[in-house]
């Protein structure tokens, strides 16, 4: 038998997946995915799917921007 060429990177999730991951309605999700913010692909039959690595690349991205605001939260304020 043939060694499948997809690797872990190539897998797709479903928008409740996904939406399990963020901690979010799968309605979210969609709403995510229309305003382009979480890339998507289409299946033959019209569903959204996530690439895996397009959602790791997402939370990397809002642990950063997390990161971001708790360090402004601990600097002083300039008045």
């Amino acid at each position: 038998m043939a060694k499948s060429r997809i690797s872990h990177a190539d897998e797709l999730l479903t928008r409740s997946e996904v939406a399990a991951i963020f901690g979010v309605t799968a309605k979210t999700v969609t709403r995510w995915a229309s305003q382009g913010r979480v890339p998507t692909i289409r299946t033959l039959g019209g569903h959204r799917r996530y690439r895996v690595t397009d959602i790791e690349r997402v939370l990397a991205i809002g642990a950063t921007h997390a990161d971001e605001d708790e360090r402004a939260a601990d600097e002083p304020s300039v008045r």
